[in-house]
């Protein structure tokens, strides 16, 4: 099926596309016209050359008086005595009832038919042209003209020849024509395609600058482009700028709303300190679900905000290091063992606090529940459902694992399964919510070592 340019989303696809069915047209015409042009040379040349034997003809009977002198061997082609050869020359007395006729050896026992009965009109000087089929059963191409020797006698003379070997001719001029062109196509191919790779270099070059700024080896577009590409290049950094600066701002402003929230709870806390009673209590205990109200969305704010910056990477491996060794100790004294980490080369596309914090929670809760061990490994997913490369962060342990229906449940905020574990039940939420905030998810399934997997994808590389 014939796939429409519009459909085709590749600029370099458009271009060679363009620039091959452009070729296409431009050598098919050319071919057509030289063609075209070669075979009315052709047919000028093959005209011409009956026009010399038809004339050598009469000029000889004209001279000598005598029609039966002529013969081929005043014409110089051997082809006129060679039978069936295509080509014949006649001569037929028209003033004598017998209508005597010579010819070329050629003819043998046929004759020519004449151009006057077929009804072919004559031209300046009684030359008749036209073609008509030969004994042979051959289309011919016959000249005839009528010439009147005074006393001699009236005489038709006939001069055909076949157009075999002209077509011949153009058939190999046309061979060598699509040889020439087809060789010609191909070198325009390969040409208009190293015309579109050359042309599209900057923008492959822009590409991999963008590149290095998403993952953090640069702050802004390097390098000099063609005055076409030049702009956009300006252009790009100006809105990387603008980005930055933006999200400095909402960082400033998301700070001074922490403060300016903080010191009227601090003072209403401290009221209701200095007037004990039931009344106190409630305030109390209503400020501080405040606080941390406050607290929980104002990190949410600011990890949105770090999400969004363009040029945040961090190294995987000593952030996952540092986090092993803390738990290490953290719960040395129930045995629970933490293994695992990172290639030294992969990186997280945002901040290290951010990467620490969403680990770190999901280290806690599985140690919290681990029997004995806890791993985690680090990877990247670059397979065909993603569109771009990203992090796979996967914590395993061997506790006694959740229920299906009870993994939505966990991740939600302030839910604590188990009472009996400690926590604030906002651990899993803050993972999810900082997952989600970069681009990523976090998912809950059964771990082949029996207990629970936590699976985190992430920007990276």
């Amino acid at each position: 099926m014939r796939l429409p340019i519009g459909s085709i989303r590749s600029i370099a696809a458009r271009l060679f596309l363009t620039a091959a069915a452009m070729s296409l047209v431009v050598l098919l015409i050319a071919s057509i016209l030289l063609t075209a042009y070669y075979r009315s040379e052709a047919e000028e040349v093959f005209e011409r050359r009956l026009d010399v034997y038809l004339r050598a003809i009469v000029a000889d009977v004209s001279e000598s008086g005598q029609e039966g002198r002529t013969g081929p061997g005043q014409l110089g082609d051997p082809q006129f005595e060679l039978p069936g050869s295509g080509w014949y020359w006649q001569i037929t007395r028209l003033d004598d009832k017998s209508h005597e006729i010579k010819a070329s050896r050629s003819l043998f026992t046929g004759t020519l038919p004449k151009l006057s009965d077929l009804g072919v009109p004559a031209e300046v000087g009684g030359f008749r042209r036209g073609y008509a089929l030969g004994p042979d059963g051959r289309r011919l191409r016959i000249v005839e003209r009528v010439i009147d020797v005074g006393d001699v006698g009236i005489y038709l003379v006939q001069v055909a020849g076949s157009g075999e070997e002209m077509e011949e001719q153009i058939g190999r001029f046309r061979f060598a024509l699509i040889v020439a062109f087809g060789a010609l196509a191909i070198a325009l191919a390969i040409g208009a395609a190293f015309q579109v790779r050359f042309g599209l270099r900057p923008l492959r070059q822009l590409q991999r600058e963008l590149a290095s700024i998403r993952r953090g080896e640069r702050e802004r577009i390097m390098g000099n482009y063609p005055s076409e590409v030049a702009p956009l290049a300006d252009e790009l950094n100006l809105l990387i700028s603008a980005n930055r600066d933006i999200l400095e701002r909402a960082r400033t402003q998301v700070g001074n709303l922490a403060h300016a929230l903080k010191t009227p709870l601090s003072v209403i806390v401290n009221e209701a300190d200095a007037a004990p009673g039931q009344l106190a209590q409630k305030v109390q205990e209503q400020a501080q679900i405040m606080r941390d109200q406050i607290s929980f969305y104002l990190d949410r704010a600011r990890a949105a905000a770090r999400g969004g910056a363009l040029g945040a990477a961090t190294p995987v491996a000593p952030s996952i290091d540092a986090l092993l060794r803390a738990f290490s100790k953290i719960y040395g004294d129930t045995g629970v063992i933490f293994s695992g980490g990172a290639d030294p080369l992969l990186r997280f596309l945002g901040e290290r606090q951010d990467l620490e914090e969403m680990i770190g929670n999901l280290l806690d809760n599985a140690g919290k529940w681990a029997k004995s061990r806890v791993t985690i490994d680090v990877s990247v997913d670059s397979g065909e459902t993603a569109s771009r490369p990203a992090l796979r962060v996967i914590i395993d342990d061997d506790g006694p694992g959740l229920a299906s229906h009870l993994r939505a449940t966990a991740t939600q905020r302030g839910r604590r399964l188990d009472e009996t574990k400690p926590g604030s039940g906002l651990g899993l939420s803050i993972v999810v919510d900082l997952a989600a905030a970069y681009g990523g998810s976090l998912q809950l399934n059964d771990s082949p070592s029996g207990g629970l997997r936590a699976e985190l994808r992430l920007p990276g590389f």
